[in-house]
Order: structure tokens, then sequence, then C-alpha cells
């Protein structure tokens, strides 16, 4: 049961390590990490007496 949850461990460091290093990569390998950009305008009423 300790065997399993050492590699349990190592595999969730790994992915980690994985994923960090897939952002600083992403770009330069054509991943586009930018949130859609638009423009939101919503009317708001003051003194709605």
């Amino acid at each position: 049961m300790l065997r399993i949850l050492k590699w349990l461990v190592f595999l969730v460091i790994l992915a980690g390590i994985a994923l960090v290093a897939y952002a600083y990569v992403g770009p330069w390998l054509g991943a586009d990490f930018a949130p859609p950009v638009e423009e939101t305008r919503t009317p708001l009423v003051l003194d709605a007496d």
C-alpha cells in the first residue's frame, strides 16, 4: 500500500512540473492562453426612486 502511495505522490509532483512547463512553453507551441477580449457596456441607473 505504501508503494502505491509513493507512486501516486511521484506522479502528482511530475504532473505539476509538466503543467508549469507547459505554461511556459505553450505559447511557443501555438497554445493561446489569453482570454477573449470584448467590450461590455451595462447601463447603470442612479437614484432610481
